[in-house]
């Protein structure tokens, strides 16, 4: 098995190569050593492409820059394309993945979009994705699957390895999540959110709500935390009920300004490395290692 790494995941590409063996390929820079050129065009190069032999996987994380990523990204699939070289991706963070539908008008199905061009395009045999923004989502309408489940997509969730790590300092946490959505993808309770912009959400509580959070330490469960206001909301809607304080499990921190935004709302924050920001308390590179030697 070859694993190409992209600029994003190098961090994750050095412990797979160090701590479990995997042969991990690090495509080449250009002349002046880098990965992109002063204007910003990225630049890519997989010298070793006649080597390769068997199993190919781009292990790839969609963040902290996702259309630069994604040119990188499609450069290394192109290059194993003309090679003849069917691979398999591994997204540790998958960018565009709350544009999952088309919600009014004249939108697009960017998350959709992507998937269909890996696999009929670049010819990916299989798409790994950590914590999938669109995973738990089972229907379209009442009897249309949703569109992902007809691609070669595996979710990979690391909500147990955040779980254990907080139950470890905090063995008395009930889990609870900030929205609907995050509802869904855990099968656990919360609130309800309506969110009117980017930055701006309405955090509403039910009685049953109340009732569970009172007197109790809450860890709170989401996939990923953007600019944090629903994050926030959320710990300020579950201290004014009576919990006793609140701990923070986030799978992907999209935007590091968001974290900075909630570091004072819960007594402690546990996320991955599934995007390179200092400071994660949960590293995934053992269930990709797994994963990929199945």
């Amino acid at each position: 098995m070859n694993v190409i790494c992209t600029t994003a995941a190098e961090h994750i590409g050095r412990k797979l190569m160090v701590d479990y063996g995997l042969p991990v390929i690090f495509p080449d820079k250009n002349r002046e050593g880098k990965r992109c050129f002063p204007d910003g065009e990225v630049y890519s190069r997989i010298s070793v492409i006649d080597d390769l032999q068997g199993r190919t996987v781009v292990l790839h994380s969609g963040a902290p820059d996702p259309n630069a990523g994604l040119t990188e990204l499609r450069m290394d699939l192109k290059i194993l394309k003309k090679a003849g070289i069917k691979p398999e991706v591994f997204f540790t963070y998958f960018p565009y993945g709350k544009q999952d539908q088309e919600f009014v008008e004249g939108e697009t199905n960017a998350a959709k979009n992507l998937i269909e061009e890996l696999v009929n395009y670049y010819q990916v045999r299989r798409i790994y994705i950590i914590d999938a923004h669109f995973s738990k989502r089972r229907w379209l309408s009442e009897k249309k699957w949703f569109w992902f489940r007809k691609y070669p997509v595996i979710n990979i969730s690391v909500v147990d390895l955040l779980m254990e790590a907080a139950l470890r300092d905090y063995p008395d946490l009930i889990f609870l999540t900030p929205d609907t959505g995050g509802q869904k993808r855990t099968g656990l309770g919360g609130t309800r959110k309506k969110r009117f912009n980017s930055y701006t959400v309405e955090i509403k509580s039910d009685e049953q709500f109340k009732a569970a959070v009172k007197g109790k330490r809450i860890g709170v469960i989401d996939d990923l935390l953007e600019t944090g206001g629903t994050l926030a909301g959320f710990s300020k809607e579950c201290l004014k009920y009576g919990a006793l304080e609140a701990v923070a499990l986030i799978t992907h921190i999209v935007l590091p300004e968001g974290l900075k935004k909630i570091q004072g709302e819960y007594s402690k924050i546990y996320f991955t490395n599934t995007i390179n920001v200092e400071g994660a308390s949960v590293d995934v590179a053992e269930i990709i290692a797994n994963t990929l030697s199945k």
